[in-house]
């Protein structure tokens, strides 16, 4: 019998003892070793509280992992459920009702973390072993309380932060999150959305490992500024995946991102442009630049002032990237009566557009390559 036949016969043995809870736990004590994990994770799945409560009680390996936390989802209710079943024992020099956690020798911990509203989620953070996780996403959060977990994460692969306010880059708390940074020697994935950044970027980059290859900045009021010091940057050489959307980096000039997609030819897969104000000259401009992008993949930039010349233009240099797939593409600006207003836009005049792109592509031999627009 080989060893996935055998983890199935343990799953299923673990969901028909989940069809009589009160006999599964009172069975924990003799049960196999082996079925507690799966046991576990058919409990967790299935929203068995009170079978959870009883497992982590008499949890016989060392580590609980309990997968990805996502505290938007309802699986959130479940954890605290398991949390009220860990022993907790009085303080040993106390004489009074303070108590303190003991798990004996249970490390509970998870590889992935999504906080919604850290003001609203302390009181799991303090159970979790935060040294364990290696992706953390939090939205909504004061900085200070980011700075105050980031410390306690040494070993992230990936950081997304959105909506996190703070009032100056001079302050205490913006200073202690770029110290907090350079400690994650680990980290290749970093998002900042809603985080203003303007004229800042240097800071920042300072402090990240330059094997980041990862990198999302949408709506961080990036200034041209900010795109010459990502192009001068030790970063730039490494990036896989790069967003600048919903940045108004075109406004000025456009030789900034010019020379970064320069320095990012060799490697770049995913670049993401949205809503930056780009028009026909400086698409036409940079567009050298892009063609030798020769490793991307997916390309976005819907929501720029572009015609329909320069966009069939475009396509006719991207189709000679093999490895290009997906292109999102702004709707023409005759498209609409006026630009950018959903209720202007004209459905015939769009699906005409994209026919005429189809054949393009068809006439090219790539067939492969998927081109869709975002029409809202």
């Amino acid at each position: 019998m080989d060893q996935k036949t055998t983890v199935t016969l343990l799953e299923l043995a673990a969901k028909s003892l989940l069809n009589n809870e009160p006999a599964a736990i009172h069975a924990l004590d003799e049960i196999p070793r082996d079925l507690f994990v799966p046991l576990f994770n058919a409990a967790f799945l299935g929203g068995h509280k009170t079978m959870l409560k009883a497992m982590v009680r008499v949890w016989p390996f060392r580590c609980l992992h309990i997968g990805s936390l996502n505290t938007r989802e309802s699986y959130c209710d479940i954890l605290e459920a398991m949390i009220d079943g860990l022993q907790i024992l009085p303080a040993q020099n106390s004489s009074s009702c303070k108590v303190q956690q003991n798990f004996g020798s249970l490390h509970l911990c998870c590889r992935g973390l999504r906080i919604d509203r850290m003001s609203a989620h302390k009181s799991i953070l303090q159970f979790l072993d935060l040294g364990c996780i290696e992706h953390l996403e939090i939205d909504q959060a004061n900085l200070s309380e980011v700075v105050t977990l980031l410390a306690r994460v040494i070993h992230l692969n990936s950081l997304t932060l959105c909506n996190i306010p703070f009032k100056s880059y001079k302050r205490r708390n913006f200073r202690s999150f770029l110290l907090c940074l350079g400690q994650l020697d680990n980290l290749q994935e970093l998002s900042l959305t809603f985080f203003c950044l303007t004229d800042q970027l240097h800071k920042l980059l300072r402090v990240v490992p330059p094997q980041l290859d990862t990198l999302y900045l949408p709506f961080c009021s990036l200034s041209n500024r900010d795109v010459t010091v990502l192009s001068q940057s030790s970063q730039a050489t490494h990036l896989r995946v790069l967003s600048l959307s919903n940045n108004q980096i075109f406004s000025e000039v456009y030789e900034p991102f010019q020379t970064l997609l320069e320095k990012v030819s060799s490697t770049l897969q995913h670049l993401e442009i949205n809503n930056c104000m780009i028009t026909d000259s400086t698409l036409s401009a940079v567009l050298p630049a892009l063609s030798h992008c020769t490793h991307l993949r997916v390309l976005s930039f819907a929501f720029n002032p572009i015609t329909m010349p320069v966009l069939k233009s475009l396509l006719q240099h991207l189709t000679s990237l093999t490895k290009l797939k997906y292109v999102i593409y702004p709707v023409p600006v005759h498209c609409y009566e006026e630009w950018n207003f959903h209720d202007s836009l004209d459905r015939q005049k769009l699906a005409e557009v994209q026919a005429q792109l189809e054949a393009m592509l068809h006439g090219a031999q790539r067939d492969d390559m998927n081109w869709a627009t975002c029409s809202k």
